[in-house]
């Protein structure tokens, strides 16, 4: 959704892959999907013994009717990203209500969300509107997840609980509080494998299926210095190094790639002493939202995901002459490779996007990114 407070963030602070190539789905599927107080610790343990993920039998090529079906990997996870409306809405857009009836279908081991879960960042909201808003939200996204038992992975976005400060103070309190209500809730509880909680659900730790995924708060462009010392304990511990795999998310990106958000405020700052971090300690890929555009990425040895918008407001990117759309990805991992495969579907047209109809590169403002099948 258009973002009318980028100095509030100033003051805080997938695509094809791999062997897929240009495979899409030519036609249209039109039917209608059925729609199924004070910031405390989390008073669930810290660091509670991780459970064994379950060992679910999978198809080999699951995918919704009609659809591009692609090759099942060892783990398959859906990215979607940016889901909210309007401002105080309690509802969502068709193409999210599809999107998330479609879950099932691709039969995946978890889903993640990049944040923006619902349309708060907007002080004459009444503390009754935002629960009204987390209300809808579990109505038409989080009770369909639990339904499916389905893992369901986030992170807070500035529409959210934005992180944002003035003065000391949280400009957002009452956002912030509503975020702790709903998420501790054990009736909203995401069915994930937690590492370590303490800080949930702004910052978090969880495995599943042998990737260790690391959640931090990036819903201003500032992760704050005591944050950041978590992300290197948490990265350097037993848990984090001996996963197959690791996967950092995050609401706001690293560099920017989309118009109308590549101002300060926008991207992460400090991006290439975070990407350095990452790198240290053999994070594969940064899952990121908050630029309502679909790009696949790299730059050094981290990956690069921008989810793109599922809700309102997509954007273009900052080169090339692409329309905007509106995305939903499925990552298949090949755990003994460390491969990560795309399938990117269009959810306006439900075809599958042809990675190399996306620009080669993108220059940020703080440095240039590559399309992420472009070696250099």
């Amino acid at each position: 959704m258009a973002f009318k407070r980028r100095q509030l963030l100033i003051f805080g602070g997938l695509v094809l892959g791999g062997g897929i190539g240009g495979a899409a789905f030519s036609g249209i599927l039109n039917r209608k999907p059925d729609v199924a107080p004070t910031e405390t610790a989390s008073p669930i343990a810290n660091n509670p013994k991780p459970t064994k993920s379950p060992t679910v039998k999978r198809s080999s090529n699951p995918a919704p009717k009609g659809l591009y079906a692609p090759v099942r990997g060892d783990v398959r996870i859906v990215v979607v990203s940016d889901l909210n409306s309007a401002y105080g809405s309690t509802d969502y857009i068709d193409q999210v209500k599809q999107a998330i009836a479609f879950l099932p279908d691709w039969e995946p081991d978890l889903v993640l969300c990049g944040g923006d879960m619902v349309a708060g960042q907007d002080n004459t909201l009444k503390p009754s509107e935002i629960e009204a808003m987390w209300k809808g939200f579990d109505k038409h996204i989080a009770a369909p997840i639990r339904k499916a038992k389905l893992p369901f992975g986030f992170t807070i976005g500035n529409h959210d609980a934005s992180g944002s400060s003035f003065g000391g103070k949280s400009t957002f309190e009452n956002d912030r509080n509503a975020v702790l209500k709903y998420w501790n809730d054990p009736k909203n509880d995401p069915n994930l494998n937690f590492v370590d909680r303490a800080g949930f659900p702004f910052y978090y730790t969880f495995e599943q299926n042998d990737v260790f995924f690391l959640t931090w708060d990036a819903s201003t462009s500032e992760i704050p210095s005591e944050q950041l010392k978590w992300v290197e304990k948490s990265l350097a511990s037993e848990a984090a190094k001996k996963a197959k795999l690791r996967i950092a998310i995050g609401h706001l990106p690293l560099y920017a790639v989309s118009k109308g958000r590549e101002t300060a405020g926008n991207y992460l700052e400090d991006s290439e002493r975070l990407r350095a971090l990452l790198e240290k300690y053999n994070v594969h890929t940064y899952i990121s939202g908050h630029h309502h555009a679909y790009y696949p990425a790299h730059k050094g040895k981290l990956e690069l995901l921008h989810a793109g918008v599922l809700g309102d407001g997509p954007r273009r990117l900052l080169s090339g002459d692409l329309a905007p759309n509106r995305t939903v990805s499925v990552i298949d991992i090949k755990l003994e490779t460390a491969e990560t495969i795309y399938t990117t579907y269009d959810m306006d047209t439900l075809k599958v996007i042809d990675q190399s109809t996306l620009p080669r590169y993108i220059d940020a403002p703080n440095g240039r990114i590559t399309r992420r099948d472009i070696k250099i």
